[in-house]
């Protein structure tokens, strides 16, 4: 159980306290040797200049603790979070030792042992505020240190960290000190690895997986190195500083909460990027943008790292836009940004509507500490940071956007920075006043509307707001075959095109900012009529997703918006487009928009959808999509249950692990088997995704037992994985299922708050992202409000509060 004395740390803090010390190092060793003891050993010498008597060091739920100051050990004030420091003078030495926990929630050293072979691995997963929960520190961005890093661990085993290793003897591991880098992105991972490595512009490069995905990591080598090798050349071409670390390696990672984590020198993914079976080319297509995001955070992020956490937009905005640019230009995943289109900005859209939303770039005031500046690590300053960065690009051109970039990177190479620096690197590199474009871009909420209108049969163009907009127009003739696309400026007065008179009109036709888009009745009929004809997936996604948002705001139907997936779905022609219509359908529309007396009717629409597309395509990237998402919602036990015997379906697709527990799953929630056949699949499956499959199964049975089993396993043990409790919510909730499920609604507005507050930051984000999956009634959302009324942690309050705003979005008779 985690121990949350004091609280986090706050901007006043912060400021003072770097004001205060320079010259930060550390010296740091772990002994991993023991994982059994459910705690691993800690020293940890700081060295660092003061201008103050005192200041604090931060360090979690420490036992055995000894503090020694400049020799003489001391008995230093201690309150499960802080170490008070006093009597400091210009320079200092500071030993602390400990035992520090480890942890199942993917917040410090997290503790995995794998059903696949038993073997165990631990790995330090940080970020803000969880540093200190795997060594005494300085835990702020502004107090850049080196690291000097010994490891003792299992002989067997083979450790990875920020530096490069310069000496192993046994389970002894020395690594070089690293260069300066904020010290919320430490890392280690420690355990049997299988390991590839090879060198590349005069640095090692590793890839590295548990041992159980031995034969999945060499499957994909080739490609994960020679992406890795694309998108770091394409860098070296793109910014005159060098990657400023000694090494570069990749970790597919057990239990990390974050798709994945930027540390210098050693990245870590979430090993849902490396799956069993068959990987698709819509993993593949998030696999490469995800290198390269992590990649440009290697300059963006570590090499210049933001001041305070008003500025997470300089770090993942850029790294987001950069991701998929990136992979695109530089890898040659082409169509990479349809992911973005489809799915990434239309939330952003949703999240800058709700009472949470936030500049770009806000004050520093307005982030008044840590925990309220985990809450922005959301759809604002990552995708609607990335729209605005394209926008500016296309507003200012390729060409002083980036010498802009390099100016600053290099002004401020191994420190920190802020908005104001970088906007000023741009001003200098451009003739366009940048200062009030990021003024109104970056410091305000919200969005404008582009919409279109017609003078007759011209076309007009016209701006709903304040922003200066570069955007691309593409029109078409009656039968949706394109005549022309033009870029054009849309600021205070409208935009007629004469000469585009009666053509269908699409306005940011290929996304190129962010802005709500209004077409005008005559196109919108157009597109939604013949929307598979259109040829540019890029515009078809555009439809896709105006679609989204004008369901969301209930400006249109469900019913209207389930029947243009009816019709197009099957049709639909790129791989990223089927499966973003399927999850948004299923994952936001159904629980958000269907009455729960027409869930049941709903899913079944989408599986005729499927299943009419498997009718007729014969891409087999299309076959998967439309396969997994038929797994997901058909009520055909007899077809369910032949694809389980034969192991491939009537198409010939084969059942990789995820979608064969999906068709275990689907069973389950419909009734069709029980614990007995869900064990012998797990038996069947003896990896991690069997155990979570089978929980996530027994889950979703439709019985009030199969329930309370479920609710109790995810509510009543402190030490539950963050994986398994997503597995187990996620197999609870089923719209189908809203009458049996309403006591546990209700249970979890009680008794989520106090997980919340036990678990800390990261649990406080899994907690809320399970969010009950289904049409509330009237009365559930009143509990909410009554929940939201009281005293609840701050990530969590974020959370719930952001679904309300979603349950409620366009609904004239909600409470403002």
């Amino acid at each position: 159980m985690r121990t949350l004395a004091g609280v986090s740390l706050n901007l006043d803090e912060a400021r003072a306290r770097a004001a205060t010390l320079s010259g930060v190092s550390y010296e740091l060793d772990l002994d991993l040797r023991d994982p059994a003891a459910g705690s691993f050993g800690c020293r940890t010498t700081v060295r660092f200049a003061a201008s103050a008597p005192e200041t604090f060091l931060e360090l979690t739920d420490a036992t055995d603790l000894r503090v020694i100051v400049d020799g003489v050990a001391t008995t230093a004030s201690y309150d499960g979070r802080r170490i008070a420091l006093s009597g400091l003078t210009a320079d200092n030495v500071v030993t602390v030792e400990a035992r520090i926990p480890y942890v199942t929630d993917g917040d410090g050293m997290y503790l995995f042992t794998d059903p696949a072979d038993g073997e165990t691995y631990v790995s330090a997963y940080c970020g803000m505020d969880i540093a200190q929960r795997v060594f005494a520190c300085f835990d702020q961005n502004d107090l850049k240190a080196t690291v000097a890093l010994s490891v003792t661990a299992d002989p067997a085993w083979t450790v990875l960290a920020n530096g490069r290793v310069a000496e192993r003897d046994g389970g002894r591991w020395r690594f070089a000190r690293t260069e300066v880098f904020a010290i919320p992105m430490f890392v280690v991972c420690a355990g049997p690895w299988h390991s590839r490595t090879w060198e590349h512009a005069g640095l090692p490069f590793g890839w590295h997986a548990r041992r159980s995905l031995a034969a999945e990591l060499d499957r994909d080598f080739d490609e994960l190195r020679t992406t890795t090798q694309a998108c770091f050349d394409h860098y070296g071409a793109l910014f005159d500083e060098p990657m400023p670390y000694d090494s570069y390696d990749q970790a597919f990672v057990p239990g990390q909460n974050w798709g994945a984590l930027e540390s210098p020198g050693c990245v870590t993914y979430r090993d849902e990027f490396l799956p069993r079976g068959r990987v698709s080319d819509l993993l593949r297509l998030r696999r490469a943008s995800t290198i390269a995001h992590e990649m440009a955070h290697m300059w963006f992020g570590n090499l210049v790292t933001m001041r305070w956490w008003e500025d997470t937009w300089l770090q993942e905005s850029f790294a987001d836009y950069m991701g998929y640019r990136v992979a695109a230009d530089g890898a040659g995943y082409a169509g990479s940004l349809l992911a973005h289109e489809l799915s990434r900005k239309p939330n952003a859209y949703t999240a800058d509507e709700r009472r949470s939303t936030h500049p770009v770039a806000p004050e520093a005031e307005d982030v008044p500490d840590v925990d309220a500046a985990s809450t922005n690590f959301d759809s604002i300053s990552y995708s609607k940071g990335n729209s605005v960065i394209r926008q500016l690009v296309t507003w200012l051109g390729d060409e002083a956007f980036l010498a802009g970039v390099n100016a600053y990177l290099s002004r401020h190479r191994l420190g920190n920075g802020t908005l104001a620096d970088f906007m000023a690197a741009l001003d200098a590199a451009s003739d366009r006043h940048v200062a009030s474009w990021a003024q109104v871009w970056l410091r305000t909420t919200g969005f404008d509307t582009i919409r279109v209108e017609r003078d007759g049969d011209v076309p007009v163009v016209s701006r709903d707001g304040l922003r200066p907009h570069r955007l691309r127009l593409t029109s078409y003739d009656a039968g949706l075959v394109e005549q022309e696309s033009r870029l054009v400026d849309v600021a205070d007065r409208p935009v007629r095109l004469e000469d585009w008179a009666g053509r269908m009109v699409v306005p940011n036709s290929h996304g190129e900012t962010y802005a709500r888009i209004v077409p005008d009745p005559v196109s919108w009929s157009a597109l939604t009529e013949r929307l598979s004809d259109l040829d540019d997936d890029l515009v078809r996604a555009i439809v896709w997703a105006s679609s989204f948002d004008l369901v969301h705001t209930r400006r249109l139907d469900p019913a209207d918006y389930l029947a243009l997936v009816r019709r197009h779905l099957p049709r639909e022609r790129h791989v990223t487009a089927v499966a973003t219509v399927l999850g948004r359908t299923l994952d936001a529309i159904v629980p958000l928009r269907v009455a729960a007396a027409d869930a049941a009717e709903t899913i079944d629409l989408v599986a005729e959808a499927c299943a009419e597309g498997l009718a007729t395509v014969t891409d087999q990237q299309l076959l998967l999509e439309l396969t997994r998402g038929l797994a997901r919602t058909s009520r055909d036990q007899a077809l369910l249950r032949g694809w389980l015997a034969d192991g491939r379906t009537e198409r010939g697709v084969d059942l990789d692990p995820a979608t064969r527990w999906s068709v275990v799953a689907r069973l389950a929630e419909t009734g069709a088997i029980g614990a007995d056949e869900i064990e012998a699949e797990r038996l069947r499956d003896r990896s991690i995704d069997g155990e979570l499959g089978a929980a996530r199964a027994l889950a979703a049975r439709p019985t009030v037992s199969a329930k309370d089993a479920a609710w109790a396993a995810a509510t009543e043990d402190d030490r539950v994985s963050n994986r398994r409790y997503e597995a187990l919510m996620r197999g609870l909730w089923s719209p189908e299922q809203a009458d049996l499920l309403a006591p546990y609604v209700t249970a979890y507005w009680a008794v989520s708050p106090g997980i919340a507050e036990r678990r800390g930051q990261a649990f406080s984000q899994v907690v809320h992202r399970a969010f009950p999956a289904l049409a509330l009634t009237p009365r559930q959302v009143a509990e909410l409000e009554t929940a939201l009324a009281g005293d609840l942690p701050t990530v969590l309050r974020r959370g719930w509060e952001d679904r309300l705003d979603d349950l409620t979005a366009g609904d004239p008779t909600a409470r403002a």
